[in-house]
């Protein structure tokens, strides 16, 4: 593995990374995208990881500043997933402090939306189908809610 081979394959990881942060898993699907052999890739992927260039760790924390105000945590947890960051790393990156004012993100996302308490229970489904759809666990949208729409009340 002359160091000449690797130079273009290490130039273009390091272009992607100085455009965002990348994980692992991500970052070695763009550089076999080109056709180039596994094992450089890895080599180079090692190196990265090795100077601190790439760090999975930095990824999720900056993966989930940027999906927070608009996204629940069982989203930012699957698409971190997604992108090969699971585990200790999603859990330290999410924390408890995104978990405890999910109701808060949750009404920030809601307001901009829709903004009004559901008119009937049709538009109570719509509401909650979109929260759940963003992430928000079911009592959080509950809360949020706060089921005016339930049989009991409605008669229906």
């Amino acid at each position: 593995m002359s160091d000449d081979r690797l130079a273009p394959l290490r130039a273009r990881a390091l272009r992607l990374l100085a455009t965002r942060e990348h994980s692992l898993q991500e970052l070695r699907r763009k550089l076999l995208d080109k056709d180039a052999d596994a094992e450089d890739v890895d080599a180079v992927l090692a190196r990265l990881q090795e100077t601190g260039l790439q760090s999975d760790a930095r990824f999720a924390e900056s993966f989930v500043r940027n999906r927070a105000s608009r996204m629940g945590v069982a989203r930012i947890r699957r698409e971190l997933g997604e992108r090969g960051v699971a585990g200790e790393e999603a859990a330290e990156a999410l924390g408890d402090a995104l978990k405890e004012d999910e109701l808060a993100r949750a009404r920030a996302v809601w307001g901009r939306k829709f903004g009004e308490p559901p008119r009937d229970r049709q538009d109570w489904a719509r509401q909650a189908r979109f929260l759940q759809s963003r992430g928000f666990a079911t009592e959080v949208i509950r809360k949020l809610l706060k089921e005016p729409f339930d049989e009991s009340a409605q008669g229906q």
